[in-house]
């Protein structure tokens, strides 16, 4: 009666091999274990190993990404008549510019700051140099971000076309 309880686990392992050895049909892409169905559709038997399928998840259409192959297989988005668009261009053209003014005024500042590489020190830089090193290369690396800045609010600018 020691090992009574083994007679349950014994059952249990028995009746999942029997149920693990029934037969496996390919049809194409999908599995059945339906021998009617195999042979209706002409399934082959699978044997060897174990096999594990799971089921993917089903894309949603109303969700769904959809991928246009042309342009004009795009949605269309409310229509803009021709002197609504020119002034949606003069605006962003304005405000483009007005960015283009502040981003280069900002770049005079950084520079007469850097002073080719020998800003002057500031207080606690004078006891530490690793201080004024390190602002240093802050101020090179803020100019560079400024210049590509500048380059891409230009290329921007380039996009519209000329102002009258």
């Amino acid at each position: 009666m020691k090992y009574a309880f083994l007679i349950p686990l014994a059952i249990a392992a028995l009746a999942t091999t029997a149920y693990a050895q029934t037969r496996i049909y390919r049809c194409g892409n999908t599995y059945t274990n339906d021998a009617t169905e195999a042979q209706a559709k002409h399934c082959k038997l699978m044997e060897g190993g174990n096999i594990t399928v799971v089921q993917g998840t089903r894309v949603n259409n109303s969700s769904a990404v959809r991928v246009a192959t042309a342009p004009q297989a795009a949605a269309p988005g409310p229509r803009v008549d021709a002197d609504g668009q020119r002034a949606r261009d003069s605006d962003a053209r304005q405000i483009l510019e007005s960015e283009l003014k502040k981003a280069e005024a900002r770049q005079g500042e950084l520079v007469r700051e850097y002073n080719n590489g020998e800003p002057e020190m500031l207080g606690p830089e004078h006891r530490n140099h690793q201080k004024y090193l390190d602002r240093v290369a802050e101020l090179k690396t803020s100019i560079a971000r400024n210049e590509n800045d500048i380059a891409g609010i230009k290329r921007e600018l380039g996009r519209f076309p000329a102002s009258k």
